[in-house]
């Protein structure tokens, strides 16, 4: 841009030379040159710090270890990797067998105590129980029915299903292998599908022009010469380079030559476009993006030229 800048008010200053028939010597030339400084240097001031631009802008998604709730053998996957499905869609069904023989077992023995109970009940109105044989068999009871109730909780776990929208990326479950219910070894990773969101990393310098409801493009490396018009959602309040958490040592800066942290501002797409190239864009996928404030709005579209020729560079270069 500063290029284009440079060389369009060099042929300005032609034509103006020309045109005028302005003679050149030691005081028109510098003054056009000292001009063209001020003037340049003073859009691309208002440009950068009205209408941030970020080189790093990325789709991020959520994904969800699906760990199953009880262990066993795995008997039937009933789900295609990378293939969209709806909440409640079966994902893979754990051998039943030893989980249904528990709940027999335990509806075998509440109906047996069970009828103790009612004896104990009727022989106490017969005052010929003890009112202690009627608690030993409620208690019995209440017993049997809560150790009824995990144990078809455990039944109902076999079944291990979608909980929302989303689809199974890299399926590693097959038939015959064994699962265990432990966090560090899920059996499936589930893509939450209204998870996606586009957010753009910008410099702290930025933060006065970055606010809820300004107009935003975005250009992603997937789809070169192609920009979005977006609206800017939400600008997170908090940076990762500054999270502290308890322990046992004095918080100490420590951040001596590093690059000081963006600030994440989380951008929505309203480009109707990009609804039939979404797919060519996959989750993670790196971009840049702008941000144009209500400051200074015509000197916008310098950095809406801009992102377009980055965008126009990706079919030969890559950035990321």
């Amino acid at each position: 841009m500063d290029l284009i800048l440079i060389l369009t008010y060099t042929a300005i200053c032609v034509a103006v030379f020309k045109i005028f028939k302005i003679p050149l010597n030691k005081w028109s030339v510098p003054t056009a040159v000292l001009g063209g400084i001020i003037l340049i240097g003073t859009l691309i001031m208002l440009m950068n710090y009205n209408h941030p631009y970020s080189e790093t802008s990325r789709e991020y998604f959520v994904s969800t270890p699906v760990v199953p709730a009880v262990r066993g053998k795995v008997v039937s996957v009933n789900v295609e990797a990378n293939t969209p499905i709806k909440k409640g869609h079966l994902l893979f069904t754990i051998d039943p067998v030893p989980f249904q023989n528990k709940v027999d077992s335990l509806t075998a023995q509440l109906v047996s105590a069970t009828l103790d109970y009612e004896r104990a009940v009727e022989l106490k109105k017969r005052k010929i129980g003890k009112q202690r044989d009627v608690d030993i068999t409620k208690a019995l009871m209440d017993d049997l029915t809560a150790k009824l109730a995990d144990a078809q909780y455990d039944l109902d776990r076999t079944e291990v299903r979608a909980q929302s929208d989303g689809y199974v990326t890299q399926m590693l479950v097959y038939p015959g292998l064994y699962v265990v219910p432990m966090p560090l070894r899920p059996a499936m990773v589930f893509v939450q599908q209204e998870s996606f969101a586009y957010i753009g990393w910008y410099r702290q310098n930025s933060a006065m022009r970055l606010k809820a409801g300004f107009e935003a493009e975005i250009a992603f490396d997937a789809l070169p010469g192609k920009v979005f018009t977006a609206e800017v959602v939400k600008v997170l309040p908090v940076i990762a380079e500054g999270e502290v958490q308890a322990n046992g040592t004095m918080i100490r800066l420590g951040l001596m030559g590093r690059v000081p942290g963006r600030i994440p501002v989380e951008i929505k797409i309203t480009d109707p476009r990009f609804v039939d190239l979404a797919e060519h864009v996959p989750g993670g996928s790196y971009g840049q993006s702008a941000i144009y404030s209500d400051s200074f709005t015509h000197v916008a579209i310098m950095r809406k030229i801009i992102l377009r020729m980055s965008s126009w560079m990706s079919y030969f270069f890559p950035f990321h």
